[in-house]
């Protein structure tokens, strides 16, 4: 079979990316897109997304055309994608699948992309002309494999190849009127975000979270809590009463909480998806680890502190505390967070 990824060397070449469906898996793929626009420079990039990533793909400067694709988690939505594929036919050259989901491999098979690639999974005979086999001892990284899929199948498998960061683009207008409409300041800021879609398993207490808020105001730094409607209530419990502090959970869209979290000298947060953007947006990351692995999916930043316990039990990768007790986060101590962000100015300073 003819590697895709050996066609269009010479420029002009037609690609479209079938992207993931959470914040931080979006992220990771910028490195895709880098990578794909270094190799390839005349071609043409296009995202086929869902569509609260919209406002994400229009921080990449390697994105040509953001494509939504509105099925609700869960659903088929067989209408839509069909929908979707119509409007694609005749336009791309190849198409490279990230999800390993039967479904997501759809869009590009109806719309008749004649190189369609991606992982083996869920039966996707046919609808892929390009399956590769998944080895996880080689692409150990989220990141790796979403890069391996853009390269000849040859280089893929040795996994030793580069993996450039992801930098989204600020919007510095935008953080002035944040600023002046949610009456933050200039000064010295540490984000915080509590939240982490996967589950409690990965989430730093929230005690936490309030007593590292306190002793940072009272060291006279602003703290901003960030999040999705879900997360309100964290953000309350860490802000609420706290002068100095600000609950922004619920408050700002995704496209905002770039330029938030740009704005920031450091943040706080559990391996989630705002962490991968702070990461991308160049501020210095404290990164806390429960039930997940840094090895997996770290923060693509050379400006980060890993915060891991790597107790006995750990990761498991689970949702929820199989054991109850939750150790691997609860025993990283707001003193240690504490001295990580004032040495973290240090760092900082000498940069």
């Amino acid at each position: 079979m003819i590697d895709s990824a050996a066609q269009g060397g010479e420029g002009g070449e037609r690609i479209l990316v079938v992207g993931p469906s959470w914040v931080g898996d979006m992220v990771m793929a910028q490195s895709l897109l880098m990578t794909l626009r270094a190799r390839h420079p005349g071609c043409t990039l296009a995202v086929v997304a869902p569509g609260w990533s919209l406002p994400i793909l229009e921080r990449m400067p390697e994105v040509d055309e953001a494509i939504a694709l509105d099925v609700a988690h869960g659903q088929f939505g067989w209408s839509v994608r069909r929908e979707v594929a119509r409007g694609l036919r005749g336009r791309f050259d190849r198409a490279i699948v990230l999800p390993r989901s039967w479904k997501s491999a759809l869009v590009p098979f109806l719309a008749g992309i004649p190189y369609r690639v991606g992982f083996h999974g869920e039966q996707r005979f046919g609808l892929l002309n390009q399956r590769r086999r998944l080895d996880k001892r080689v692409l150990d990284q989220t990141v790796k494999r979403f890069v391996s899929l853009g390269l000849a199948a040859d280089e893929a498998a040795t996994g030793s190849f580069a993996i450039p960061q992801p930098r989204l683009e600020v919007d510095a207008a935008n953080q002035v009127d944040l600023r002046e409409r949610l009456g933050l300041s200039s000064g010295p800021t540490i984000g915080m975000m509590p939240g982490a879609e996967y589950g409690p398993a990965k989430q730093w207490p929230l005690e936490h979270f309030r007593v590292l808020a306190e002793r940072l105001v009272a060291d006279g730094f602003e703290v901003r809590v960030l999040g999705g409607p879900k997360d309100v209530e964290a953000g309350d419990a860490i802000a609420e009463g706290l002068e100095g502090a600000h609950n922004l959970c619920g408050r700002t869209r995704l496209a905002d909480a770039v330029d938030l979290l740009a704005d920031c000298e450091q943040v706080v947060t559990n391996d989630s998806g705002l962490m991968h953007v702070a990461a991308a947006v160049g501020t210095r990351v404290q990164a806390i680890y429960g039930s997940s692995s840094p090895a997996y999916t770290p923060p693509l930043t050379d400006n980060a502190e890993i915060h891991y316990l790597a107790v006995e039990c750990s990761p498991c990768f689970e949702r929820v505390c199989p054991l109850g007790h939750t150790r691997c986060l609860t025993e990283i101590t707001p003193q240690r967070l504490l001295q990580a962000i004032l040495a973290g100015r240090a760092t900082i300073a000498k940069a």
